[in-house]
């Protein structure tokens, strides 16, 4: 898989190597099925502070087309857990979607014998 950082911010900077693990650790069970993730962190309001830092994940998925997620927390760290969390949620739920059939319920079932 291929991870892809941009920031502009200094403090942003320094967590591109824990980032680009974080991104390879959450999402090993589902890299076949991104090729490609582009991560970016921004911060919303600048040195006032406050619950500013925004992370944005980018997946490129095979035949699903693109998958985007953006959390806001008040450290970075938090936002790229975050983030990651609903990306690798979203993920399996979609790989669940397409890998089985949903079931007819039972009366439904039953009426069509």
């Amino acid at each position: 898989m291929q991870v892809l950082f941009r920031s502009r911010h200094p403090q942003a900077q320094a967590l591109r190597e824990l980032a680009e693990r974080r991104v390879r650790f959450v999402l090993r069970r589902l890299a076949w099925l991104v090729p490609r993730a582009d991560v970016q962190f921004s911060d919303l309001n600048g040195p006032r502070g406050g619950v500013d830092k925004r992370c944005q994940i980018e997946l490129r998925t095979d035949g699903q087309g693109p998958v985007v997620v953006t959390s806001v927390a008040q450290d970075w760290r938090t936002a790229l857990d975050l983030a990651l969390a609903r990306a690798a949620r979203f993920l399996l739920r979609l790989r669940s979607r397409g890998a089985a059939p949903r079931r007819l319920p039972r009366a439904a079932a039953e009426l069509s014998l």
